[in-house]
């Protein structure tokens, strides 16, 4: 039987991922927790890590641009110092001592569900 996945194995899942692109994971606790539970939730629904800041079509081939991380994320955060969803910053913007904030959505309109 498979295992249930947990809170802990998305947690790897994302630091792997901030590893890989010399991201970081945002520093709040509490905010960080938040953006993994709702990752982990989609998992839980979908059976994929989609964004859970943005609105889904609950179909994978539909969904794969906003897939953790998204393929909006490098451009995200090379101009803004954060993704979408403020999952990953670099580590030039955590010592800038600013908040993430809203960021202009790049998904093109016409990948927005109906």
């Amino acid at each position: 039987m498979k295992r249930a996945l947990t809170l802990q194995d998305v947690r790897i899942f994302t630091e792997k991922v901030a590893a890989k692109k010399g991201w970081i994971l945002n520093p709040d606790d509490e905010f960080l927790t938040t953006i993994l539970e709702g990752l982990l939730g989609n998992y839980q629904n979908l059976g994929y890590y989609q964004c859970p800041c943005r609105i889904s079509w609950d179909d994978r081939k539909k969904d794969r641009d906003i897939m953790c991380p998204c393929d909006y994320s490098p451009a995200d955060i090379e101009e803004y110092g954060h993704c979408f969803c403020a999952l990953f910053l670099t580590q030039a913007f955590v010592n800038s001592g600013k908040e993430p904030n809203s960021i202009p959505e790049r998904r093109p309109a016409e990948l927005f569900p109906e």
